[in-house]
């Protein structure tokens, strides 16, 4: 799925949301100015490629969860993955099942 401006906007006020900080207090955290974040999500202004780099990180995500737009909480299904990870073939098969169950509700 390709990401437009728009999406890496809307994506970016989403996670943000969700780690529940301002803008300004995420802008300031990355050492840049207040209206940085508010720029970004306003679609004003594109991070360059560093920029990106530590979006991501101050928010605790990849790149590549940030851009899997998909996913409404990329942290906690990496982390889901990686536990399930350690599990045999018939758990992941329970699993699977408990998934597929609730995806129908």
């Amino acid at each position: 799925m390709k990401v437009d401006d728009k999406d890496f906007a809307i994506r970016l006020a989403r996670l943000r949301e969700k780690k529940g900080v301002s803008a300004r207090d995420m802008s300031l955290s990355i050492g840049q100015n207040p209206g940085y974040i508010n720029s970004i999500e306003a679609g004003k202004f594109k991070p360059s490629l560093d920029g990106i780099f530590f979006i991501c990180e101050y928010l605790g995500v990849t790149p590549s969860e940030f851009f899997d737009i998909e996913s409404t909480n990329p942290s906690k299904l990496n982390a889901i993955i990686k536990d399930m990870k350690k599990l045999n073939d018939q758990q992941l098969e329970t699993i699977s099942a408990l998934v597929k169950d609730l995806i129908k509700r």
